[in-house]
Order: C-alpha cells, then structure tokens, then sequence
C-alpha cells in the first residue's frame, strides 16, 4: 500500500486536476448537476461529505498496537466515509451543506465525533480494527469491501442516538423479506421494524429515566415518543459484489453508474490496484471519488465539545478515474429513510433489471431462496455464528485485493 499514499502527500492544492468543463451529466450521490453551469455546486456537494484519510499519532490500538492507519487503513476509512454518509442522510437531509469556519450544528457534530480516532467513538478506526479481529482481520491487516461492510453492520447495533437498520446482503441477492416487515417471522429476523414485535411489553415498561435518553430499556423503544416507535428504522443496505475476475466486466458498467443517479445512493466502496477509494458519483466515463490516502494529524476536540473539521472535508476538486480501472471487488450502498424510500428503492432496481442496455449487477427477489440458511443468514446480533459461511463467497476476493494491494 505504501506506493497509494503518494496520491495526496506529494501533491499540492494547485496540483490537482480541474473538473472537467463538458456537458456530460455530473451525477453525485443522486443528485444531478451541470459542470458548465454548476460547477460551484458540484464542489461544495463534494467538500460537504465527510472525508476520512489516514492519520497519525493517535491512541494506540488495542491500547499497544499502531498509532497510525498509514499504508493499512484505506478500506477503513472508506468504510467510514460511507456510513457517515448515511448519518448525515439520516439526521441532516442529503441536501444539508458544510460551510468552512461556521460552527456547526449538534447533529453535525454528533456525527463527526462517532468517527474520531479514539477507542470509545462508535466508528472509529480503533473499533473498526478490532471489530475485524472477529472477522479474521488481525490488527493492521488490509480489509477488503465485503468485510468492512461485516464490521459496520456489527457496530452500528451499538449507536443507539442513530439506530440504524444496517444490512449486508449476501450473494448478489437483496431478499425483501429480511429487509421489511414479515409478520410470520420471528422477532430476530425483522430487520427494520422489530419492535412491532414487542410493543405491548414495551407498554408494560415502568417509567423510562428521562436522565437515560435514548440508551434506555429496549434500546430506547421505551423513551421514544409512540408516533416514532411506528413502522421503520432507517436502513443502510450495502451489497458486497465482485462484477468480473482481474478486471470489471464492461457489462456492469452502465448498471454501476445508474446506481449513482437513485435518490438512495451512498456510493460505492472499492478501488483499483494499490489503492481502495469511496466513490460518490460519475461524468461521463470517470468516476469520482475521495481518496483516503494522505496521512493526516490526528484531532482532538475542543474544550467545547467542537471538533476542528477543516482536514474532514475535501477542500479541492474531486478525484476521477476511468471506469475501467475499478477493481471488481467493490459493496454498493443505499440508504433509505422510511420505508417508501425502501419501497420506491426497489421499483428502481426492478426498472433497471428489466433494462437491454446493461446487465443487472444483483438480484432483488421477494422472499429468501430455499438454498439459503435461513437462521444465522441475517446475522442481526454483534457475533456471527458461522463466519466462515459469510465468508464463503468473497474468501477469494479479499485475498486477490489484498495481494493488489501489495
């Protein structure tokens, strides 16, 4: 990995390529823009996203292990970028803007501070490595997109302030029933509405202790108001893929980009040799994408409570990259708020399955395959009780990315 952290340390802001002035569409995370009109736009959209790179001189991990994610963290940290984009989505609204030297407000800060690079932050690189060493990720090792995407399904169950509906869908197939409410189904395999389950005895809870917040009893189905216990937890779906063998197959490729223009993207998490990148968006056959390799200095919150969060936006134009170039080994993110946005997610998906020009990138079915397991197949606690069977099918792609990486 060393050769990828030339990308940013040895280049200067003057040195970075010009978007480009054509009037192909720029499409960013579902939105659509001009580069001859907006090109403004088009660059505070991007410095807006959360953008996390390496960094030094934090906490060791695991209280004696590495004090730096240099040359080992790119895939961790676009893990990160990733889900920051969903909780941005989720408490600020996707058209929510970052503007340099205001203060910020309390959800954005809320956010950003999930992230830091301490042990006790929900999403930061300390927990993301440890949390791998259950995957089978020692410390310091290289992750590929379908394991990072294993680790943040596991520690979102713990962010009770956001409560997530994190899932990772297996084998090319995003089976609904896992997703929405299915009421002959047990309790633990109600992903994003489980508490309809339960709600009598939620009712039958003594008095929430309102110093508790949302970290009370039932992991706050008891402090929250009855109008927000309804219906849907907000869902991250991510879709690990592999869409050729050494290169991607070209018929992917319009699929690929048609995910960027849905309403519920959160772009894509992968890379091409030597580096892993999280991708945003596409002009014409470039992609775009922030690129986590530049070492920065680890940040320290202020005595406020605010986090410096100039070196968390990317303040110069966008990286690109022919479409060619991806690797194939790559998750695919959504986000859907409620459960229209779940609903008109899959009439897009369907739409575009149903399309001559490209060929679908995975399967959306109504119910799960009889083939399928279907007890540990959704992994909705923090322990998986089969790894090695989550693992079946991208063994052979983590091991090829990482020797990519090499």
């Amino acid at each position: 990995m060393d050769a990828a952290t030339l990308t940013y340390d040895t280049l200067r802001f003057g040195e970075f390529e010009e978007f480009p002035e054509t009037a192909e569409p720029v499409w960013i995370l579902g939105r659509h823009f001009s580069a001859l009109t907006e090109k403004d736009e088009i660059l505070s959209d991007v410095s807006s996203r959360l953008w996390f790179t390496y960094r030094k001189n934090f906490q060791p991990i695991g209280g004696t292990g590495p004090t730096s994610d240099t040359g080992w963290g790119c895939m961790l940290r676009c893990g990160q970028m990733i889900l920051a984009e969903a909780l941005v989505c989720r408490h600020l609204g996707r058209d929510w803007r970052w503007h340099r030297g205001q203060r910020q407000r309390e959800e954005y800060v809320s956010i950003l501070s999930a992230f830091i690079d301490k042990k006790d932050c929900y999403y930061s690189i300390h927990q993301i490595a440890q949390m791998g060493v259950g995957e089978g990720k020692s410390i310091g090792q290289w992750y590929g997109p379908n394991t990072v995407a294993q680790v943040l399904k596991k520690l979102s169950i713990f962010d009770s302030w956001s409560r997530l509906a994190v899932h990772v869908a297996m084998d090319n197939t995003v089976v609904i029933e896992e997703i929405n409410r299915v009421p002959h189904r047990p309790v633990s395999e109600r992903l994003c509405m489980p508490w309809l389950d339960y709600a009598g005895a939620a009712c039958s809870e003594p008095e929430p202790d309102p110093q508790r917040g949302l970290n009370g009893c039932l992991e706050g189905a008891c402090a929250m108001a009855v109008e927000e216990m309804v219906l849907w937890k907000p869902l991250v779906l991510l879709i690990p893929l592999r869409l050729g063998l050494s290169d991607i197959n070209e018929a992917y490729m319009e699929t690929l980009k048609q995910c960027f223009m849905l309403p519920q993207a959160l772009g894509v998490i992968g890379g091409k040799p030597n580096s892993a990148h999280y991708f945003i968006g596409f002009v014409g056959e470039e992609l775009i994408y922030l690129d986590p390799h530049t070492t920065q200095v680890a940040v320290e919150p202020s005595h406020d409570g605010q986090v410096p969060d100039d070196t968390y936006h990317c303040q110069h134009p966008p990286c690109r990259m022919n479409i060619r170039e991806l690797d194939p080994s790559i998750a695919v993110g959504f986000f859907c708020q409620t459960e229209e946005d779940f609903d008109d997610w899959c009439m897009r998906i369907r739409k575009m399955s149903c399309s001559r020009e490209a060929l679908p990138m995975f399967e959306l079915v109504d119910s799960q395959p009889s083939h399928y397991a279907s007890a540990d197949v959704l992994n909705l606690t923090p322990d998986f009780s089969d790894s090695d069977r989550l693992e079946r099918f991208f063994d052979s792609e983590d091991e090829e990315f990482e020797i990519l990486s090499l």
